[in-house]
């Protein structure tokens, strides 16, 4: 039999494959391979990172389609109560049927590799995989598609719905720049992609030489993500305009040297990946980190696939750099929603000229200056990310839609629909707690999601929680207000019921 290339396999994928927010009517099966093929540096800061397959399981809303069948891998096995809440959740289908549907398999391996590694490298494993999909009725879904997932597809000779890693470089940061210059998007000043630190400090003294009122600067790893490639640089202390251009770039680089990147290997990374330097935006009444999120459906031969807006968000940052993605709200400000949805769009088809599948997602910074509110986009994702799943979630349990012109989410009575998410609830009161334990005390307080009060919280990364005291939520409600409400009562009663039980 003759193996097909990636691409020729992606030439098998359907365009309905790809609708994940509605029935998709035809009998397929997905492949979910949930791996974090990363940067292995960077994924070590992530704080129970092998859990983090977790996250992906509110994609078993699929399984409300009857005619769906699901195989769902990991490292290791996970919990019963784990995958049950998130089945229960399905609104107008019996858990017993979607159960039925759904394959668990996993490698028995905790190491800190890829879990598509660890894939590749059990061949029976791979054949029993092989036997529950159908042959062109099958594809793979993932986190992020690397060389690695490329790989798998050609093993099981299945496609895969994502994009081509042979175009990663439009999901890097110098790519970024590249498709919002093409797409009329604003951005803010910055550099070309520099592999050195000598290159890299001529790179900061060109955007303070051409911008000398800038007072501060974010170097950025090309291959970096959530944050963790980001570290700031202030001008300002440096008193650059007392120097002459070789006192500049002498003192840049001794402050180069002593960046605050937060992965320790940066000058390592800077030869293999490359980074660039973009203009820290200030200024402004108010400031704020936005996100929007579109998918890229398959198209017909010789044709790009269409488009569709997913969502918006409002991203909540923090850690040391201030720049660590720790959570989201949706949707993102009405002064803005519908220019981040457009900016998207435009995003989004020049992505899906290039060949683009599945998951994309494009950062923002806003700052308000009267009644004005400026948006810059800073990066592009072409991967799933940390508003995937609580969007997921909503969709899962409401059954609702999103008006693109609106930007709002509507539940099936048309009511707005608001949420708060975190992957970073933390906190050493936590570290013991089981799963059941989060169970017994949500259920107990009345704070899980409600149906028919369309408000309450839903969870995931439950297996971080005993070991790490850590724990992922989307805490939903009928305005932002209350989303922000119910998100605090859920993490005060956590809180308190985990003293109470620890005592």
């Amino acid at each position: 039999m003759t193996l097909l290339s990636f691409r020729e396999l992606q030439r098998q994928l359907k365009p309905e494959w790809g609708r994940t927010t509605q029935a998709q009517g035809p009998d397929v099966d997905v492949l979910m391979v949930p791996s974090l093929s990363m940067d292995q540096r960077q994924i070590d800061l992530v704080t129970g990172a092998h859990h983090y397959e977790e996250r992906q399981l509110f994609a078993l809303m699929r399984l409300r389609d009857p005619g769906v069948r699901m195989v769902y891998t990991t490292s290791k096995p996970l919990g019963e109560l784990v995958v049950d809440a998130v089945l229960e959740l399905l609104p107008g289908l019996p858990t017993s049927h979607a159960r039925r549907r759904l394959h668990l398999l996993d490698t028995d391996d905790a190491s800190s590799r890829p879990l598509t590694a660890k894939l590749l490298e059990r061949p029976a494993l791979l054949a029993r995989i092989a036997e529950l999909l159908r042959p062109g009725r099958s594809f793979i879904n993932c986190f992020v598609v690397s060389d690695l997932e490329r790989q798998l597809s050609e093993r099981l000779q299945v496609p895969l719905l994502g994009t081509d890693p042979a175009l990663g470089y439009w999901g890097s940061k110098a790519g970024s720049r590249e498709l919002f210059a093409r797409c009329g998007v604003p951005h803010p000043p910055g550099s070309a992609l520099t592999h050195n630190l000598d290159d890299l400090t001529e790179a900061t003294a060109d955007l303070w030489e051409a911008h000398p009122q800038l007072g501060k600067c974010v170097v950025k790893l090309n291959e970096g993500f959530g944050g963790e490639g980001n570290a700031s640089l202030a001008l300002a202390p440096l008193q650059l305009a007392e120097l002459g251009a070789a006192g500049r770039r002498q003192r840049l680089r001794q402050a180069l040297e002593q960046l605050p990147m937060p992965s320790p290997s940066w000058r390592e990374q800077l030869g293999q990946q490359g980074a660039l330097v973009e203009a820290w935006l200030e200024g402004g009444e108010e400031l704020s980190s936005p996100s929007v999120q579109g998918t890229i459906h398959p198209g017909h031969p010789g044709h790009p696939g269409l488009v569709e807006m997913l969502s918006s968000h409002e991203q909540v940052l923090g850690g040391a750099s201030g720049q660590t993605y720790q959570g989201c709200t949706f949707p993102a400000a009405a002064p803005y929603r519908q220019a981040l949805m457009r900016h998207g769009q435009a995003v989004g088809e020049a992505l899906a000229a290039e060949g683009a599948l599945e998951r994309y997602a494009v950062d923002f910074i806003a700052r308000r200056f009267g009644d004005r509110w400026d948006l810059q986009a800073i990066e592009v994702n072409l991967r799933q990310g940390g508003t995937t799943h609580p969007y997921l979630a909503l969709s899962a349990i409401s059954g609702g839609s999103l008006d693109p012109a609106s930007g709002l989410y509507h539940s099936p009575s048309g009511q707005p629909l608001h949420y708060r998410a975190t992957d970073n609830l933390t906190a050493s009161e936590l570290r013991g707690l089981l799963p059941v334990d989060l169970v017994d005390i949500v259920t107990e307080a009345g704070l899980h999601f409600d149906p028919a009060k369309l408000r309450g919280s839903v969870f995931h990364l439950l297996g971080c929680l005993s070991e790490y005291g850590k724990l992922g939520m989307t805490c939903i409600g009928r305005s932002a207000a209350e989303a922000a409400a119910v998100y605090a009562a859920t993490e005060a009663e956590l809180l308190r019921a985990a003293q109470v039980l620890g005592r």
